[in-house]
């Protein structure tokens, strides 16, 4: 614990500032509704830094002792929080690879100073040569950005992943961002969609757990064979989402939705939602459903007119350059990966992540046929194991 009392001659003492870093999970937990309310206060807040989704991740993939839950509080406000954990001399975001922007929580109302003190404790926090924290997927408008000045050490940044939003409009002027062609076919598709009667239903918190694995399971038919995402089909996967969505549906951070057509279930989705911004996490729809009506219309239509009826002002499509996601013209912008801690620890990872990104470019374009094979092994593997799970 340290604390903070600089004294000025003209104002007199300052606030009293004090710094902890919490090791116990209960103490996480126990953060719940005064975290929630400096989310709603720190800018570029994403629905990822919630505490919800942080800690039901904690809960299903940490590991005893290694957690690092930098607080900062002033006159005994929470005003700055930095969710982290310990991997080997690294300090690493809570949420992992499953969420798509990392950061830290700064109070808007008292944000140099938020930041000059967490940017101190998390210095402090940083012993030995090597140490470092690295965070991989910052938004450009993430309040980890204001730890930049106060910090007193080596920062870096790096190349992230390429993320896609969408203006929060209502649809008819999200489609004049279309050529003229692609615009008339999708209000045909539209048109077809509404004469469809497919029935939306908005899931209750309480039956959100049931929700989930309904979703999951969709997901995991929809990809069968396809190659997705491994770590979707994992059951710490679908107990973190359970958990997660359960609360941040009961305080608005989240909506599942389930899509039925002539009273049969062909799709659910996962929308989190921050202080302005919304994001399509996940979905699942069955492959049949492909078949009669427009699934990328109806899930992006239900996405960006609870985004417009909320008021907020983006749409994220996450990370990823999907076909699906190019159709509707969305605004590319990359994240960034930053490196912060001593000079020979950010120099030795910056330099092994540059030469990586050289070789995935030389393969991308010397040896395009990788991905081939890649896809193909996946496919092999699944049959090999008798076709049981998915490996997506």
């Amino acid at each position: 614990m340290t604390t903070l009392a600089p004294e000025s001659a003209a104002s007199g003492p300052a606030p009293l500032l004090e710094t902890v870093v919490l090791r116990d999970e209960r103490a996480l937990d126990a953060l719940a509704a005064e975290w929630d309310e400096l989310q709603d206060r720190s800018p570029g807040a994403t629905p990822f830094q919630s505490h919800a989704w942080l800690s039901s991740w904690w809960h299903s993939y940490g590991r005893p002792g290694r957690l690092r839950l930098v607080t900062v509080r002033r006159h005994d406000r929470l005003i700055a929080v930095a969710p982290l954990h310990r991997d080997g001399a690294a300090l690493r975001p809570l949420g992992g690879e499953i969420t798509d922007f990392h950061d830290v929580l700064l109070d808007g109302e008292h944000l140099d100073e938020a930041a000059g003190a967490l940017a101190a404790a998390l210095a402090a926090e940083l012993r030995g040569p090597w140490a470092r924290l690295d965070l991989g997927e910052v938004r450009a408008d993430a309040a980890l950005h204001h730890l930049a000045p106060h910090w007193p050490r080596t920062l870096r940044r790096l190349p992230g992943s390429l993320v896609q939003h969408l203006p929060g409009v209502p649809m008819e002027e999200l489609l004049t961002r279309l050529p003229g062609r692609t615009a008339q076919r999708t209000k045909v598709k539209l048109r077809k969609l509404a004469a469809a009667g497919i029935e939306v239903r908005t899931v209750l918190p309480g039956e959100a757990p049931e929700a989930v694995d309904r979703m999951l399971a969709l997901h995991a038919l929809q990809w069968r064979d396809r190659g997705a995402t491994p770590e979707h089909m994992r059951d710490r996967f679908a107990t973190h989402l359970r958990a997660a969505a359960t609360s941040m549906a009961a305080t608005d951070r989240a909506t599942l939705r389930e899509y039925r057509l002539d009273g049969r279930l062909i799709a659910c989705d996962l929308q989190l939602q921050g202080p302005t911004l919304t994001a399509l996490y996940v979905y699942g729809v069955h492959p049949e459903a492909r078949e009669r009506v427009d699934i990328a219309g109806m899930l992006f239509g239900e996405a960006l007119a609870h985004t417009v009826a909320a008021g907020r002002a983006e749409l994220s499509l996450l990370r990823g350059n999907e076909p699906y996601k190019q159709r509707w013209r969305p605004d590319p912008a990359h994240n960034e990966r930053v490196l912060l801690g001593s000079r020979p620890a950010v120099a030795a990872v910056a330099m092994a992540a540059c030469a990586s990104g050289r070789v995935k470019g030389f393969a991308r374009e010397r040896m395009p046929w990788l991905a081939s094979v890649r896809s193909w092994r996946r496919v092999l593997a699944h049959r090999l194991s008798g076709g049981t799970q998915s490996d997506s």
